[in-house]
């Protein structure tokens, strides 16, 4: 298996075809139409994996994880029981992925809003086997850790000071599997501080999910337009406010 590629291939003709629904433009959303959907891989109740329509990176093999059957829906709307099905069943998948063999990496992550990188509004994540590019070798390993906010049930929360691409990201590092609940939990409380306390013009996150060294992490960042000093030139920023946010965390929801 060749891993030295740098790379991945984007298909202009296929990604002109998707249907874009993150913004209200009159097109019918394709998650909704469960009679409709086809390359269904597995289910857990309305939650549904199936292969993407859409296959627009090539050398890849591409998933998509429905979360729910409520389009107007978000994770950080869902009750406990089914954010915890949720993660649980997409981390699941994930690791059988990576487990196979068949990739070189295998990506997890979802996108949230207009600012995020998706088309579909639809609640989803996607999992993604790369067959050439690790992507494990673009990640600092300091990106992934930071200044503690709180740690509970196996999982510790901290505000990266040195951030993979800059101002505020959330660190999320996972003892073990058994404590997947207690991580659905404290992604929940990320994507609802982004959404509703961080910025009055946040409507758009990331979650990125990492497999590095044998330790699970998931990354959770506000979406905005990207900086021009990190498009042209990778250097990420540090946001003054990481203290504000530490402190708005611990205190808006008791951590």
């Amino acid at each position: 298996m060749n891993s030295r590629q740098t790379h991945l291939v984007f298909d202009t003709k296929i990604g002109g075809a998707k249907p874009v629904t993150v913004v209200d433009n009159g097109h019918r959303c394709p998650f909704c139409c469960r009679d409709e959907l086809e390359g269904i891989i597995a289910a857990d109740g309305q939650i549904l994996l199936v292969a993407n329509k859409y296959p627009v990176l090539r050398d890849t093999v591409q998933t998509v994880l429905i979360e729910t059957d409520d389009c107007s829906s978000e994770l950080s709307l869902y009750p406990r029981e089914h954010l915890h099905r949720v993660i649980r069943f997409g981390t699941e998948k994930w690791l059988d992925m990576i487990a196979g063999g068949e990739f070189a990496s295998v990506l997890f992550f979802k996108n949230h809003g207009p600012s995020s990188g998706g088309t579909i509004r639809h609640p989803h994540m996607q999992i993604i086997g790369v067959r050439h590019v690790d992507y494990t070798a673009n990640i600092p390993p300091a990106s992934l850790e930071g200044i503690p906010i709180s740690c509970d049930g196996g999982v510790e929360l901290a505000i990266a000071d040195k951030p993979l691409v800059g101002f505020v990201e959330l660190n999320l590092k996972l003892a073990d599997l058994g404590h997947l609940d207690r991580l659905a939990d404290y992604l929940q409380i990320c994507a609802h501080y982004f959404l509703n306390h961080f910025n009055r013009h946040c409507n758009s996150y990331n979650i990125f999910f990492y497999n590095i060294g044998g330790r699970i992490t998931a990354k959770v960042m506000p979406r905005f337009v990207a900086s021009p000093i990190y498009v042209g030139y990778a250097i990420p920023q540090l946001s003054t406010r990481i203290p504000d946010v530490a402190a708005d965390l611990k205190r808006i929801y008791g951590l």
